[in-house]
């Protein structure tokens, strides 16, 4: 949820930034809306990870 506010929160920076052609206004948004996305991004490798593990914890008492 964090993440999709980042995201949001980019974009309508980046909209200010175009609007008022303040460039670093844009630059700020898409810092926050790659933020959101970098998150993304570990969660998805982090619950991943969390898988893979579990999944070799379970082959193993298997054996």
């Amino acid at each position: 949820m964090d993440n999709d506010l980042d995201r949001a929160k980019g974009k309508m920076k980046q909209a200010a930034g175009d609007l008022t052609d303040d460039r670093d206004l844009k630059r700020d948004g898409k810092v926050d809306e790659r933020a959101g996305q970098a998150k993304d991004l570990i969660e998805n490798v982090k619950d991943k990870v969390s898988n893979a593990i579990d999944n070799v914890k379970d082959k193993l008492k298997k054996n």
